[in-house]
């Protein structure tokens, strides 16, 4: 089972923007790590810090088999992930630019979300955190 193509063009884009958008204090942080943690931060208004690492460890889980390379991530109890810096520099990553395992990992958390809240809310959440206009393009290109 693989990762829904709406939800990996949707994590696509908010990594691209968050590579486009980060700030010089932010610099050592990959974009992927941005957008965990804008979800993270986000959703544990939400859902609480257990519920959060619940969904996110759930959605490591679910990509581990696609992407064996995020055997080395890990997702702490207090919901941050561990060992995606890691598994860039194997590889030898830039860490604006993310690789497949890093889309399907955010992929699977969103589409978690979407299952467990619903797209409505899932869409009210990630805009509170991210410009309109990344969902706008999104929606635009599948006929919405």
């Amino acid at each position: 089972m693989t990762a829904a193509p709406g939800m990996r063009d949707l994590a696509q884009r908010l990594i691209t923007y968050e590579a486009g958008a980060g700030k010089p204090s932010e610099s050592m942080e990959s974009s992927t790590l941005r957008v965990y943690e804008k979800l993270r931060q986000s959703l544990g208004e939400f859902v609480g810090i257990a519920g959060f690492q619940s969904l996110a460890s759930r959605a490591l889980t679910l990509a581990k088999p696609e992407v064996p390379s995020l055997s080395a991530a890990r997702v702490d109890a207090d919901g941050s992930l561990q060992g995606i810096d890691e598994i860039e520099i194997q590889i030898g990553m830039d860490k604006d630019r993310p690789c497949d395992g890093e889309i399907i990992l955010i992929a699977r958390l969103l589409g978690l979300l979407r299952i467990f809240l619903g797209e409505a809310l899932t869409h009210s959440l990630l805009r509170n955190a991210w410009p309109a206009e990344i969902f706008d393009d999104r929606n635009s290109e599948n006929g919405r």
